[in-house]
Parts: structure tokens; C-alpha cells; sequence
């Protein structure tokens, strides 16, 4: 059986959810960075550079988020993944437009309002974070629009670039993202928040 190892942060969120949205038979196994367990020499053999979320099939040894959900979804035969070749590379087109842009930025406030707290790493930089402001809204200003003219990220159907953009959204009032003057992101993420897999992905409650 397959083992996705994870950490309720936000990239293991999105492979967490993917897989319990598709009930793939895979075994969960949480690693708690805090004990250090991501760099031992054992977990350094799946990523090198002792990160989650990581897959281990047999010898497949997947890692990086967008490709486990990736994998997830053709091994389910899920449209997650389309079976068009068009509507493959507009998913793709989007996940990476969310590696490039949208997420830095928003990942700032995750980091700020969210990390610091958990690891005990100090204040919130306000300065950091009026910096990353402006290009957030840049960004969210870019996906609004589009989602103005469709129901999903990528079209009209779910995929896993609805999984990957949405990311930093569950936890948007907890960080202070400003996101209340964008009403189509928010109508998009409420439909996302209607499916349990992403409301709830963690396999067990999280031991924060």
C-alpha cells in the first residue's frame, strides 16, 4: 500500500485532501517536524531536502504537491486529472501561475500570522507583509476576474488546480489575507469548502 507522509501545514494539505476526496487506499503516516522527524536519514532518502508532502509506491517516490495529486487522480481515474489534453495543460497553466504568484504572496501571511506562531518564531513582520500586499492583490485581483467567467479554477469542472490555488483560503481570516473585496474567489471557495475532504483533510486530528 502506498504512504503519504504529511504535516498539517499548507502543501501536505492539498495532497492530504486529494487523496481523501478520491478515498484512495493509501496508508497515512504524519511526520512532526517539531521532534525533527522530516530530517532524518530515512525521510531524506524519499525527498532530499526533507520536505512533505512525499508518496511512496514500490519504487515510485513522489514528491512536491501538484505532482502527488497529480498522481493521485490518474490512479483513480479521476477527472481531477481531465483526460483532454487541453484541459490538461490549462490545470497545469494554473499550477504553475499558483507556484509563481499566487502563492508566495499569500504564503507570506501563512508564514507571519501562522508559522511564527506555531514554532514560537516571534511577531509578525508588518513591514514583510505590506510589501507582499500589494503584489498579493496583484495576483488575487488576476484570479477574481477569471473566476468571474467560470465555476472552477480551470473551467467548469473540478480539478486538482482548485486543490493547489486554494491552498492558504481555509485558514484566510486566522492569517489576515485580504481577500473581502474579491467576491468571486470567495463564492469559488465556498463551493470548495462544501466538500469534506477539504474542510476536513487530515486523516486524524491534527496534534498541533
Amino acid at each position: 500500500m502506498a504512504e503519504l507522509f504529511y504535516f498539517e501545514t499548507l502543501n501536505p494539505r492539498k495532497a492530504c485532501a486529494v487523496a481523501k476526496y478520491l478515498k484512495s487506499p493509501i496508508e497515512y503516516v504524519r511526520l512532526d517536524p517539531k521532534k525533527g522527524e522530516h530530517k532524518t536519514p530515512e525521510h531524506l532518502a524519499r525527498h532530499p531536502f526533507g520536505r512533505v508532502p512525499v508518496l511512496v509506491d514500490g519504487k515510485d517516490n513522489v514528491w512536491e504537491s501538484s505532482a502527488i495529486m497529480v498522481w493521485l487522480a490518474t490512479h483513480a481515474h479521476s477527472e481531477l486529472w481531465p483526460s483532454e489534453p487541453a484541459k490538461q495543460v490549462d490545470v497545469v497553466r494554473w499550477m504553475s501561475w499558483d507556484a509563481l504568484h499566487f502563492l508566495p504572496h499569500a504564503s507570506a501571511f501563512y508564514f507571519e500570522h501562522y508559522i511564527k506562531r506555531l514554532f514560537g518564531l516571534g511577531a509578525p513582520d508588518e513591514a514583510a507583509l505590506a510589501a507582499k500586499a500589494k503584489l498579493f492583490h496583484q495576483s488575487a485581483k488576476v484570479l477574481d476576474a477569471e473566476l468571474g467567467t467560470r465555476q472552477y479554477v480551470a473551467g467548469d469542472a473540478l480539478s486538482v488546480a482548485d486543490f493547489c490555488v486554494a491552498a492558504t483560503l481555509p485558514q484566510a481570516e486566522e492569517i489576515h489575507l485580504p481577500i473581502a473585496e474579491y467576491t468571486n474567489i470567495r463564492r469559488w471557495h465556498d463551493v470548495m469548502m462544501q466538500l469534506d475532504a477539504w474542510r476536513n483533510p487530515w486523516p486524524a486530528p491534527p496534534m498541533m
